[in-house]
C-alpha cells in the first residue's frame, strides 16, 4: 500500500521541536533506533493520574492517518487521533536535576500532573 505523506507547514498547528529536544531525538536514534529511515512518532493514550498520558517513540512506519511535520530538521509523526490534543504543542528536552527526558509543552492541557507525565484537556 502507498501511502502519500503530507507534509503540515502551519506552524500554529503543528509540532514544534526545540533544540535541545533536536539533539537528543538525533543522539538517540543513531543510538538506540534500529529502524532505518527513523522519526519521531508522538501521541496521546489514557491513563496517568490527570487522564492522558504522552507517548514517545522511534519509528519508521506511516499509518494512512497519519500527520507529517517537520521542524529544526526533525519529522515528527501523530496519528489523527492524538493530534487533536497535542496540536500546536513543543517538544523539548530537559537534562536538569529535577529529571531528565522528553518534555511535552501542551497549550491545549487543562491540567498537568507533577511529573509532567499525564495532562487533562
Amino acid at each position: 500500500m502507498r501511502l502519500d505523506i503530507v507534509y503540515h507547514t502551519d506552524s500554529s498547528n503543528m509540532i514544534k521541536v526545540t533544540e535541545s529536544a533536536k539533539e537528543q531525538a538525533i543522539k538517540l536514534m543513531q543510538e538506540e533506533s534500529d529502524k532505518k529511515n527513523a522519526f519521531i512518532r508522538v501521541g496521546v493514550k489514557g491513563g496517568g493520574c490527570s487522564g492522558l498520558m504522552y507517548e514517545l517513540s522511534f519509528d519508521n512506519e506511516m499509518g494512512p492517518d497519519d500527520k507529517v511535520f517537520e521542524d529544526n530538521g526533525i519529522q515528527v509523526v501523530v496519528d489523527k487521533k492524538s493530534f487533536l490534543y497535542l496540536v500546536g504543542t513543543e517538544l523539548d528536552f530537559s537534562g536538569g536535576l529535577n529529571g531528565k527526558g522528553f518534555v511535552f509543552r501542551n497549550p491545549n492541557a487543562d491540567r498537568t500532573c507533577g511529573c509532567g507525565e499525564s495532562f487533562s484537556i
